[in-house]
């Protein structure tokens, strides 16, 4: 049975595990970052028109600021708009895809005079939502409303599967989480061991940030999650 790592954060690591289980696929977990939501009073949504969300950390962070459901759900791919209806929100469209996706989706779906668009963002953010809406001519908010901490070394499980060769491969969803496990690979002196395992990357971009040499580079034909499911059971099966 293939066997591979999961580096998620614990929240969205245990559904894709069951996910991957039933494909009869072994997995282990190693967040490389650790979630912290950050505490505050609820937020203020006056004029607020949508919440732009590019992690289903997003929208858990958001649903503990506010218990407005009503308002409309710009979700970065099929995951997080998952996790938006998971929380109750009542009105959540996809982009299927990356954040060029999400500004599409926004600017065919809604108008700058309907109001302010509220990013629910972590303290790290991929590509430039803000800019490519403003361009548009909408008002972006951007609220931090939770941090993701690299974590300071990798589990010792997984150190064990990696120099025993019990390891396949690693599923890799965002290019800090590809740096952080490079850097934590080579702290514990295993660059080696990556020659023999397959990256399983979301999308070009985490792959070209996985700059070490693996095995092999398996990239999602569409950056979603069951594009990279898709991709995972297709290499072993």
């Amino acid at each position: 049975m293939p066997r591979v790592l999961i580096t998620r954060p614990l929240a969205d690591a245990t559904p894709l595990r069951a996910r991957l289980e039933q494909m009869g696929i072994s997995t282990l977990n190693a967040p490389m970052l650790q979630i912290n939501n950050l505490q505050g009073p609820p937020l203020k949504l006056d004029n607020v028109q949508g919440f732009l969300l590019t992690s289903a950390n997003g929208v858990r962070a958001l649903a503990g600021r506010t218990e407005r459901r009503d308002i409309a759900v710009y979700a970065v791919g099929d995951a997080t708009a998952g996790a938006a209806r998971h929380a109750g929100f009542t009105h959540v469209l996809s982009a299927e895809g990356d954040v060029d996706d999400l500004a599409r989706l926004v600017v065919e779906s809604s108008e700058p005079a309907a109001g302010t668009l509220l990013h629910a963002a972590g303290s790290v953010t991929v590509g430039d939502l803000t800019g490519a809406l403003t361009a548009a001519g909408f008002m972006v908010r951007r609220e931090m409303l939770y941090e993701a901490v690299p974590v300071a070394s990798l589990p010792s499980d997984v150190l064990k599967a990696m120099k025993d060769d019990s390891l396949d491969g690693v599923i890799v969803y965002s290019p800090r989480t590809a740096r952080q496990f490079e850097t934590l690979v080579s702290t514990a002196g295993l660059k080696s061991a990556l020659a023999r395992l397959s990256l399983f990357a979301l999308s070009r971009n985490v792959s070209e940030a996985a700059t070490m040499a693996w095995g092999q580079r398996i990239i999602a034909g569409h950056p979603d999650q069951e594009s990279l499911l898709h991709a995972v059971q297709t290499w072993y099966y």
